[in-house]
C-alpha cells in the first residue's frame, strides 16, 4: 500500500489526530523519571503503550532522543518498532535538508527502504530549494513512506522567509505557497492522496491555498500552544486531502499513568472529530 492509502486508512480508523512523543527534560521531570536514556526508555514506552492503536499518527521529536547520544537513537529506533504494526502510522520529526550526496543520506537514513531510523513518513526542510529534497521523494515512494515538507510553520520567525516573495512570481507568490503548490506537483492524480505532505502551524491564519495539495497538512499547535479544534477545521476547511492536528504537551502532561495518556488523547482526537464534521 501507498503512504497515502495506509494514511487514510488510519485516520478512517482512529480519527485524524497526531499524538507527538517530545520527551523533553521538563516533561521527564514531571513523570519523575531520570533524564537519561533509562528515563527516556519508560517514557516512551508509555507513550506507546497509551497511544498505539488509539490514534492515527505518532510522531516522535528526534532532537529529544538525540541529546542522549547513541544510547537515546536506541530508544528512538525501539520506538519506531514499537509502533510498526499497530495500526497508528509513526511520523519522525527530523526536519532534514541538504543537497546532493548529503540528502542522498539523510534518504538512505530514513525514508527509504531498508533505513535504520524508518518511519513512516519524516519531516523535511526545503529551505535549499525544493528541489533539493528530490532524493527523500524518491526513497520513500519507493519504499512507500511518506514525507512532510515544512511551508507555513507556527513560530514568527519563520514569516520572514516563509512570507517573502519569489522573486520571478509574477503574481506575488510567496515561497510557502511554492512549497505548497511542489508538493502538489508531485501527488498529482495519485488516489487517495499523494505521498508528500506539507507542514502549516494551526496557530494562526496561514493565507494559503490548499486545494490542488491532494496531500496531508500537518498542523502542529493543537492544545498547549493555543490552536483549538474550532480552530483547526476553520483554517483548514478549503483542503483537498486530510489535516493531521499535532498535539504533544497538553496529552504527555496527563502522564506518566498510561490510561491516563491515553484518556487525554482519546479526548483531544473525539473534540477534533466532532469539530471537523460539524464544518463539513
Amino acid at each position: 500500500m501507498s503512504f497515502g492509502q495506509r494514511l487514510v486508512a488510519a485516520v478512517d480508523r482512529f480519527g485524524p489526530l497526531c499524538a507527538g512523543i517530545d520527551p523533553h527534560p521538563g516533561l521527564i521531570a514531571e513523570w519523575g523519571l531520570t533524564d537519561d536514556a533509562d528515563g527516556l526508555a519508560r517514557f516512551c514506552a508509555a507513550a506507546v503503550e497509551a497511544l498505539a492503536g488509539h490514534v492515527a499518527v505518532v510522531k516522535p521529536q528526534a532532537a529529544f532522543f538525540e541529546r542522549h547520544g547513541s544510547r537515546g537513537i536506541a530508544v528512538l529506533e525501539r520506538t519506531l518498532a514499537d509502533l510498526a504494526g499497530t495500526g497508528t502510522l509513526s511520523l519522525l520529526d527530523v526536519k532534514r535538508g541538504d543537497i546532493g550526496s548529503t540528502m542522498d543520506g539523510y534518504a538512505d537514513a530514513y525514508p527509504g527502504v531498508g533505513a535504520a531510523g524508518a518511519a513512516d513518513a519524516i519531516t523535511v526542510s526545503p529551505y535549499l530549494g525544493f528541489g533539493s529534497l528530490e532524493p527523500a521523494f524518491r526513497a520513500a515512494e519507493e519504499a512507500g513512506r511518506g514525507v512532510f515538507v515544512l511551508a507555513r510553520t507556527s513560530n514568527p520567525e519563520g514569516g520572514s522567509v516563509q512570507l517573502a516573495t519569489e522573486p520571478a512570481s509574477a503574481e506575488g507568490r510567496t515561497v510557502a505557497q511554492a512549497i505548497v503548490d511542489g508538493a502538489a506537483g508531485r501527488n498529482g492524480g495519485a488516489s487517495p492522496l499523494g505521498g508528500v505532505g506539507v507542514v502549516v502551524g494551526a496557530t494562526h491564519d496561514h493565507g494559503l491555498r490548499l486545494g490542488a495539495l491532494n496531500g496531508a497538512v500537518l498542523a502542529p499547535g493543537l492544545g498547549a500552544q493555543g490552536a483549538t479544534p474550532r480552530d483547526v477545521a476553520e483554517r483548514f476547511a478549503g483542503l483537498s486531502g486530510l489535516v493531521l492536528p499535532a498535539a504533544s504537551r497538553s496529552i504527555l502532561r496527563a502522564g506518566p499513568a498510561v490510561a491516563d495518556l491515553r484518556s487525554a488523547a482519546e479526548a483531544q482526537r473525539d473534540e477534533l472529530a466532532a469539530a471537523l464534521t460539524a464544518l463539513r
